[in-house]
């Protein structure tokens, strides 16, 4: 290739890049784009695989060792979607470089995912460590991925050149104590306290480099709805939940015969995940963020017990239906609560999210999730009481449907007269914070 030829090609690929001087958070008709919708996909492998095995780690009646595995994995899941998340609402371009990139992160993804089972094996196993290394060779990757985004971010964008600086070096000072911890097989009572302590310092990350909520451009109603599709592939794990439990329930040998289980986990199943999603959508996240944009972070870090308690749910279907197959070494009772714990934990994160950034709390929601509390509780203890498994996922199905029932009934107009509050004493100064 003579020169001339060599510059006429290289005056093309910088005229392809779009300098990455950061999105305008105001930006009219902001939606989630195909490339992050392709994103999203790697994280139902991996949401879909710390859901299976904590399923089979509580059938096999190891309850809090499956609960610290997948606290973990469903953490590190979050910390990881929620860091691509914010940076591209606030600088993707979309073109050739961040695309591959972005492909890089995937690649990250996934084997991250590939190491959830070597990390549960080692929690099942009860042994001194914890085996998180293929896990921690994911994040190098999608970390490697990220920093050199900020560095592209920090030296096409002056007015954001320092966070792009305190983003590249938080990020690399907390991975390399990812990577020590990971592979100098610490013993487990070093290496809790060290996790915990990183795990502190990846919440800590977005305040360290951007400072408040406002640091970098992004956009109120695409992150929502960023934030509402994964909150959709989460909960599609409760249809796979479903399914997987259902597999030996349904149709007998010849493919004929349905039992009365069968037809409640499915209805069960398919239920409490409509009525959570319901729930989710019910409030305008998007709306109140446009008002709220200091409270970003409690909005985005708030999501991962959210995130958590919607996974649950489906890995405690999965229980449910290995329970009702009788392959499971946990009681009825066990089996029914670690349904309703995490159905229990997302209803609340609804609720105390809605009522963080509107700033009020209402008496109405107070009666509401109290009831639901109710119907959850009700359903364990018709489990003590010996009531059949499938009554009691029926009763737990009907938690989300008291919230619905209410927004629909009245809920709606309370939510309209405190959005209406907000938007008459909210807007005043909140564009800048």
């Amino acid at each position: 290739m003579n020169d001339s030829a060599h510059e006429v090609r290289q005056s093309r690929l910088r005229r392809r890049l779009v300098p990455m001087t950061g999105r305008d958070p105001e930006e009219r008709g902001r939606v989630a784009s195909p490339l992050e919708l392709l994103f999203d996909l790697t994280f139902v492998v991996a949401v879909g695989t710390a859901a299976s095995h904590f399923a089979e780690l509580l059938a096999e009646g190891h309850p809090w060792r499956a609960l610290a595995a997948f606290t973990l994995a469903m953490f590190a899941i979050s910390v990881a979607w929620i860091s691509f998340t914010w940076f591209a609402s606030a600088f993707a371009t979309d073109d050739w470089l961040y695309r591959v990139l972005t492909m890089v992160q995937m690649t990250g993804v996934v084997v991250f995912a590939l190491g959830l089972p070597a990390m549960y094996h080692s929690v099942a196993e009860g042994g001194a460590h914890l085996d998180v290394r293929v896990m921690v060779v994911g994040y190098v990757i999608m970390r490697v991925a990220m920093v050199l985004q900020w560095w592209r971010a920090a030296r096409e964008s002056p007015a954001f050149h320092a966070v792009g600086l305190a983003g590249i070096r938080w990020t690399v000072l907390i991975q390399i104590g990812w990577v020590v911890v990971a592979f100098t097989h610490p013993p487990l009572p070093v290496m809790v306290p060290a996790l915990a302590a990183l795990a502190i310092l990846e919440l800590l990350l977005a305040p360290l480099t951007q400072g408040g909520a406002g640091g970098t451009p992004w956009h109120p109603h695409h992150v929502a709805e960023r934030y509402s599709l994964f909150a959709i592939i989460t909960l599609g794990e409760g249809v796979v939940g479903t399914v997987a439990s259902s597999g030996g329930l349904l149709g007998g040998e010849d493919g004929t015969r349905w039992t009365g289980n069968a037809i409640a986990v499915v209805v069960a199943g398919v239920g409490l995940t409509f009525g959570m999603w319901w729930v989710y959508f019910a409030t305008p996240f998007g709306d109140l963020l446009i008002h709220r944009r200091s409270r970003g972070y409690l909005f985005g870090y708030g999501h991962i017990l959210l995130f958590l308690g919607i996974a649950g749910a489906g890995a405690g279907l999965h229980v449910a239906g290995l329970a009702l197959e009788h392959h499971a070494e946990i009681g009825n009772t066990s089996v029914v609560l670690w349904l309703a714990l995490p159905v229990g934990l997302y209803l609340l994160m609804v609720y105390l999210l809605h009522t963080l950034l509107l700033s009020a709390a209402d008496r109405f929601h107070l009666l509401l999730i109290s009831l639901t509390l109710a119907v959850l509780a009700a359903a364990v203890l018709l489990a003590a009481a010996g009531v059949a498994i499938a009554v009691c996922l029926l009763v737990v199905m009907l938690a989300p449907f008291v919230t619905v029932v209410g927004y629909e009934t009245v809920g709606h107009e309370h939510q309209r007269r405190m959005l209406e509050a907000l938007e008459t004493g909210g807007t005043r100064g909140t564009r800048g914070t």
